[in-house]
């Protein structure tokens, strides 16, 4: 059966840092585009970062320099480190599957998605 679960969100202070984790089970993770989004309340789900099959990364502008992705095929799992954590960075984070590597910010790209993990950063 194919899933994504994420897990590590929860309440951070202002400039602290946590890291989420993607685990995927029912298929090879590394061979796919895989895709973290941001869901803030009362908005949209909106592309935060993805890494495709070769590896390469790509960062929205308001995270850049503050959150990396990687990936872990051995454990078929990716990770996005959140550090310097802003109260604007609050919302419910997915990763989802994409349908090819010509994909990373449009929630329509992707075609299998977690449940979310909630982030708080608050102080």
């Amino acid at each position: 059966q194919l899933q994504l679960v994420e897990s590590g969100g929860g309440l951070v202070l202002p400039g602290g840092s946590l890291r989420l984790t993607c685990e995927a089970s029912g298929f090879a993770l590394g061979s796919y585009t895989i895709g973290w989004f941001r869901q803030r309340p009362r908005d949209g789900r909106e592309g935060v970062s993805c890494i495709n099959s070769v590896g390469d990364k790509n960062y929205a502008s308001d995270v850049r320099g503050r959150f990396t992705m990687s990936r872990d095929s051995a454990k078929n799992t990716v990770y996005l480190q959140m550090n310097n954590l802003k109260p604007e960075d609050t919302g419910v984070y997915y990763c989802a599957r994409g349908r090819s590597d010509l994909v990373c910010y449009a929630p329509s790209g992707y075609d299998y998605w977690g449940q979310g993990t909630q982030v708080t950063v608050s102080s």
